[in-house]
């Protein structure tokens, strides 16, 4: 098992690619504590862990708040000693995206755009500095996200989504110079797409109408923008998180995998 005895937290436990991760994590050995805006959402990927004979609890707690991660963290490192791996995946709630994306920028609400800055960006920021306060103790401990191709190529009709991507790589590599002199490795992941999760069709509805496409005209165009002119399964999503996050991946750092499979050239 490549996380056998590995401690992970998982913010946004309760979403698609977050609860995933944990599945991934926990079947890889991990002992994983999950937490998400809603706990309903959270509890139903804890229960499918614990079914199938790994460790995990889950918790309500608001990335945004510092106070409450702060607080989660200690009562996690409270029974099981300490946080190896530290994984944000909070994203914004559909809702909120109803005035965001299919909106041009310059028909967009300051406030509105701003809006996946200010949340997918800080709480990043915040679980990764609290969890970082606690693994520099043991000299060790790998902070992860992950992004979107938004980071790197234009796309239009996403509001801030871009910027906020980019950003988030871009606090990756500082987090890294600033913590891999002290043990603690900052990577992220940016897949492509993947038609298992919510993402890609909450992305797509509100642009349906200014597209033209259907549902499945939308996957093809997507598919056909990659090298391999498919769209990335979930599963091999999580094969990298587990690989990242494991020893094997000691040289990687300060750094945001790309799993676009050719969408975005390095």
């Amino acid at each position: 098992m490549m996380l056998k005895d590995k401690v992970a937290v998982i913010y946004g436990a309760g979403g698609g690619i977050g609860g995933a991760v944990a599945r991934a994590f926990a079947s890889e050995g991990a002992r994983v504590f999950l937490t998400g805006h809603q706990l309903a959402s959270v509890e139903v990927v804890a229960k499918d862990i614990v079914a199938a004979g790994g460790s995990a609890e889950a918790a309500q707690v608001d990335a945004l708040d510092e106070q409450a991660v702060d607080r989660h963290l200690q009562s996690m490192i409270a029974k099981a000693g300490r946080v190896d791996i530290s994984f944000n995946a909070v994203g914004i709630p559909s809702p909120y995206n109803a005035g965001i994306l299919g909106v041009p920028l310059t028909d967009l609400d300051a406030g509105q755009f701003s809006l996946p800055v200010t949340t997918l960006v800080n709480s990043y920021f915040l679980t990764a500095r609290l969890a970082a306060r606690h693994m520099v103790a043991n000299k060790s401990g790998v902070i992860m996200t992950v992004t979107a191709v938004h980071s790197r190529a234009g796309i239009p009709l996403v509001g801030g989504y871009g910027p906020a991507q980019a950003a988030k790589e871009a606090l990756t590599r500082d987090l890294s110079a600033e913590l891999a002199p002290q043990g603690i490795r900052v990577v992220g992941l940016r897949p492509y797409a993947m038609p298992e999760t919510r993402t890609i069709k909450e992305a797509f509805e509100p642009r349906a109408e200014a597209s033209g496409m259907t549902w499945e005209q939308w996957q093809e165009f997507l598919a056909s923008t990659t090298h391999t002119r498919r769209l990335m399964t979930l599963e091999e999503t999580t094969n990298m998180a587990v690989f990242m996050a494991s020893d094997k991946a000691g040289g990687m750092t300060g750094t945001t995998v790309n799993l676009t499979m050719g969408r975005v050239d390095d």
